[in-house]
């Protein structure tokens, strides 16, 4: 898989662009539903990655891209329940983010991912 963060509000997958938030799922690209963790926005400044949403936990490891700077809040239970399934959680900025997926040791069977193309 080819991942790039092309600027602010912008990532490109496998030559497909994107405006918005992704979840890839075993090499399957998605919109990341965030709606369920909107209630938890005036906590953090901003919706954070919560329980609440739908994360794709089937993987050995899971790469969270959060956002052009680092700002997306990443909420604590997210942390416990990847240690509780032995999920490797990975937390970077969504450019590093991207050169992880892309790089010769992403396994698409084994990893999934969250990418925040804003903050």
């Amino acid at each position: 898989m080819k991942a790039t963060f092309i600027a602010f509000g912008l990532v490109e997958i496998d030559g497909q662009r994107y405006e918005r938030d992704v979840v890839i799922d075993r090499g399957q690209v998605g919109k990341r539903y965030k709606k369920a963790s909107k209630p938890l926005r005036g906590r953090y400044g901003h919706t954070p990655l919560s329980l609440l949403e739908s994360i794709p936990w089937g993987c050995r490891r899971l790469v969270v891209g959060t956002g052009a700077d680092g700002g997306l809040p990443i909420e604590d239970a997210v942390f416990e329940e990847a240690h509780r399934r032995g999920v490797e959680l990975i937390v970077a900025p969504t450019e590093d983010a991207c050169e992880l997926l892309s790089g010769a040791d992403a396994d698409l069977a084994t990893t999934n991912a969250i990418l925040h193309v804003t903050c």
